[in-house]
């Protein structure tokens, strides 16, 4: 799910250009490896109550994927997705992919976060699930996270699940929390995160926002409306490697009419827990700010308490996408202009290299257009997030065509890559939107980057064929992670080759 509640205006400021060392040092690319295929989960499996009126099933659409490789066992790598996407939120369930050998093969399995899922009760019988998230632990535990929920009832829960043999089977799901608004108040918990501690294995993190009305009796929709909604951040800490969990509790409230969203958890070489989050101000407050930022809190005890106030690393001046055709046919027959697409327009990425302790983040800005499009925007922290370097536009992308939903991550050696989407291959006014993956390198720390750009897609895909929630949507973010020397994206890709599958997700291999 992606609950926003606060309108942003984004102001136009103009940043550098993307700087470029003398020397190019090209990726090899592996070959791309089509992970999914067929949906195991039957039309109809949520039950009942699965769908709306208006509801659209993307049967064996996948969504929103991440990866994660484990640290034990490079070859060992999972990926994790949305299954059977809806049009109205969320999927049939979160269907995980595990390989052996590097990549070449995949093989499925599921936790029980869903109904379709084998799920019941208030730790996995749920109509729908969103936000898949995975995290190896420093000695091969592998955790996962979900936010499930019914379309039919107002019950949402935070359910946490672990693999001891590296994504194979899962355990029971473990529910980090419940709430049924009619019983216990208009709340919604959204857009949740999964992080196990790699310098100790006994601590395991999942941070989401919690979104809040006033009234018990208002409606999800209520809270689009209510001027006195908060959406605070809210933490679950395991510190026996996910086998239990301390009760949930808020470790940061912006206020009335605010809210974070796409809360996210570093850990620094030293320890620091680091959580990394987009801040939405509705309105001028005691930090001087309005409006999108990208922000972080620091705990130095492992989580057990947090910094009271965050530290701003920049404003955050995205103005979304859209389909560069604007007489382009749309799904959403209420649109007005130009078609939507949804993209990771308020969910930054933060990555750390753990021999330097240098922390970085990536998102999407409109800064270096004059507020034209959207690209992908890159700042640095060598002081454990104090403070952070200008933003530099690091996409590629020469003509106007917008870019969006950026990752970041770092190597062993220090070598930092973004992965992002554009359209740069478009041509306005045909029936297509012809959409690529793509991955830029730094060898220095992101002080310069390598001109010798990856296309991580064999081929351009129509995004115009992707399922259409709130926009055409592949996912708010896309995975990346590193096995030795070779970084792993793991993204999804629209109309691969057969009409009955709207998207897949693949890997491949660049390094």
């Amino acid at each position: 799910m992606r609950s926003v509640l606060v309108a942003t205006a984004a102001a136009v400021v103009l940043g550098c250009a993307f700087a470029a060392p003398a020397s190019a040092d090209p990726f090899t690319l592996g070959d791309p490896v089509t992970v999914t295929g067929p949906s195991p989960f039957a039309p109809g499996c949520g039950g009942p109550g699965e769908a709306g009126p208006s509801s659209v099933l993307y049967q064996n659409g996948e969504v929103e994927p991440s990866v994660a490789v484990n640290p034990t066992n490079p070859n060992n790598i999972v990926g994790f997705w949305q299954q059977d996407r809806w049009s109205d939120g969320g999927a049939h369930g979160l269907l995980a992919g595990f390989s052996r050998d590097g990549g070449l093969n995949w093989f499925p399995s599921a936790p029980q976060f869903t109904t379709c899922a084998g799920g019941k009760g208030d730790s996995g019988g749920y109509e729908r699930a969103s936000d898949p998230w995975v995290s190896f632990g420093p000695t091969g535990t592998l955790h996962a996270i979900s936010i499930s929920f019914d379309n039919s009832t107002p019950r949402n829960a935070v359910l946490a699940s672990r693999s001891t043999d590296g994504g194979a089977t899962w355990s029971d799901p473990a529910v980090l929390r419940f709430d049924n608004p009619r019983a216990l108040g208009n709340n919604f918990n959204d857009k949740e995160s999964i992080t196990a501690d790699p310098t100790d294995a006994h601590f395991v993190y999942a941070i989401w926002d919690r979104l809040i009305s006033p009234s018990n009796n208002s409606s999800a929709r209520a809270f689009e409306r209510s001027v006195s909604f908060h959406g605070p951040t809210w933490l679950a800490r395991s510190t026996d490697d996910g086998v239990t969990w301390e009760p949930a509790r808020p470790i940061f409230d912006p206020k009335s009419q605010n809210q974070t969203i796409a809360n996210q958890i570093v850990v620094l070489p030293d320890g620091t827990v680091v959580d990394g989050f987009t801040l939405l101000n509705g309105h001028k407050n005691a930090h001087g700010t309005r409006g999108g930022s990208v922000a972080l809190l620091r705990s130095h005890d492992k989580g057990q308490t947090w910094e009271s106030k965050p530290t701003i690393v920049n404003s955050l001046q995205t103005v979304g996408v859209v389909d560069p055709d604007p007489d382009a046919p749309c799904p959403d027959p209420d649109s007005q202009g130009a078609c939507p697409v949804r993209t990771g327009d308020i969910i930054p990425d933060f990555a750390v290299d753990r021999s330097s302790g240098a922390m970085y983040a990536v998102w999407q800005d409109s800064r270096f257009s004059g507020g034209s499009h959207d690209d992908i925007a890159f700042s640095r922290s060598t002081d454990g997030g104090n403070t952070w370097s200008d933003p530099v536009k690091v996409n590629q992308t020469t003509n106007d065509a917008a870019a969006f939903t950026a990752a970041v991550h770092v190597r062993s050696d220090g070598t930092v890559a973004v992965t992002y989407y554009d359209f740069r291959n478009d041509q306005n006014g045909d029936a297509t939107l012809d959409t690529d993956h793509w991955m830029v390198h730094s060898h220095d720390g992101g002080r310069t980057w390598d001109p010798s750009e990856a296309r991580l897609t064999p081929n351009s895909f129509d995004m115009r064929t992707a399922p259409f929630a709130v926009g055409y949507f592949v996912g708010d973010y896309e995975g990346l992670d590193n096995a030795g020397n070779a970084f792993t994206p793991f993204f999804v890709i629209a109309n691969n080759g057969n009409a009955s599958n709207p998207t897949d997700a693949l890997f491949r291999t660049a390094g």
